[in-house]
C-alpha cells in the first residue's frame, strides 16, 4: 500500500509542474500571436517582390543579374538550418533536423561539398554530437528576428554566390502554412530563379515595363532585396512555427499533469480509506478481545 505522505508530496509536485506548463502555454500563445502578425504582414510583400523581380528579369532582354544565373553544375553548396534556442517545443526541431540530414546525405551521395551553418542552440548541439563540422553558428534569433540581423547573413550569402564560392544556397526550416499546419522543408534560395513565386499563370496580356534609368541598375537594386526579404521570411516562419509547437506541447503537458493529479488523488483516497477501514477493524477486534 502506498504511503499517504509520499502521495501528498507527489501530487503537490505535479501541481507545481502543471502551473509551470500552463504559464509557458500562455506565454507561447502571446508570442505566437505577435509572430503570426509579422509573418502575415511579410507574406504578401515577399510574394510580390519575388514576382516583380521575376517579371523584370524576363522583360529586361539581355540584361540579367548574377543571383538569377543558374550554374550548370553545383561545385559547392551551403545549407542553413534554422532551429530553436530552447527546447520544450515537441517535435519542432526533430522534423527540421531530419529534413536537413536527408539533404546532407543527398549532397554527399552526389559528391558535392557543402558548408553547414546552423541557427539555434538545439541544432548546433545536434550536429556537434553527430560530428558534422559547422562553418557558422547563430544564436541571436529568438521569437522576434530583426531584418538587420538577417540582412547581415543574407549579404554574406550574396557575396559568396556572386564570387563563385558557392553555387547553391539551401535553407532548412519549419514552413508556416496556417495556424493548423506547419511543414519542415528544405528550400533552395539561390539562385533566386529557383524560388517559386507562387503566382498563378497570367491570364491577361503580359506587362510591358519601361526601365528608368536602365534595366541593369534596377535589377542590381531589386534582386538582392528580393533575396534578403525571402530569407527574412524563412526566419519569420520559423519563429511563428516554434511558438505554435511550444504552445501545443505545453498544452498537452498541462492536460497530462491534470490527468496524473486525478490518478494520484484516487490512489490517495483509496489508500486513506483502506487505512481507516483497517484501524476500525483493529478497534473492533480489540474491543471484542476485552469482553
Amino acid at each position: 500500500m502506498a504511503n499517504l505522505r509520499l502521495l501528498v508530496k507527489r501530487r503537490k509536485a505535479v501541481r507545481n509542474i502543471r502551473k509551470i506548463t500552463k504559464t509557458m502555454e500562455l506565454i507561447a500563445t502571446a508570442r505566437f500571436k505577435k509572430a503570426l502578425d509579422r509573418a502575415t504582414e511579410a507574406e504578401a510583400y515577399t510574394k510580390k517582390i519575388a514576382e516583380l523581380a521575376s517579371d523584370l528579369s524576363q522583360s529586361a532582354g539581355e540584361v540579367s543579374h548574377p543571383l538569377l544565373a543558374v550554374r550548370p553544375k553545383i561545385e559547392k553548396a551551403l545549407i542553413l538550418v534554422c532551429t530553436s534556442n530552447r527546447g520544450l517545443c515537441g517535435g519542432y526541431n526533430g522534423g527540421i533536423l531530419r529534413e536537413a540530414q536527408i539533404k546532407i546525405r543527398q549532397l554527399r551521395a552526389d559528391g558535392i561539398p557543402f558548408d553547414l551553418e546552423v541557427s539555434g542552440r538545439r541544432g548546433s548541439t545536434f550536429f556537434k554530437f553527430q560530428g558534422v563540422p559547422m562553418a557558422a553558428q547563430y544564436q541571436q534569433f529568438e521569437d522576434k528576428p530583426a531584418f538587420e540581423q538577417v540582412d547581415e547573413i543574407a549579404q554574406k550569402y550574396i557575396d559568396l554566390y556572386v564570387g563563385g564560392k558557392v553555387d547553391a544556397v539551401y535553407v532548412a526550416y519549419q514552413k508556416f502554412v496556417s495556424a493548423a499546419r506547419q511543414t519542415p522543408v528544405v528550400e533552395q534560395l539561390l539562385p533566386l530563379s529557383s524560388v517559386p513565386t507562387a503566382s498563378a499563370a497570367p491570364t491577361g496580356p503580359k506587362a510591358d515595363y519601361e526601365f528608368l534609368p536602365d534595366a541593369a541598375e534596377i535589377l542590381n537594386n531589386l534582386v538582392p532585396v528580393a533575396f534578403k526579404v525571402r530569407l527574412f521570411k524563412c526566419f519569420l516562419d520559423a519563429a511563428v512555427s516554434e511558438q505554435i509547437a511550444r504552445r501545443v506541447a505545453m498544452k498537452a503537458a498541462t492536460e497530462n499533469a491534470g490527468d496524473l493529479i486525478k490518478e494520484i488523488s484516487r490512489e490517495y483516497n483509496r489508500t486513506r480509506q483502506a487505512n481507516i477501514t483497517k484501524e476500525i477493524s483493529e478497534l473492533i477486534a480489540g474491543s471484542e478481545a476485552l469482553k
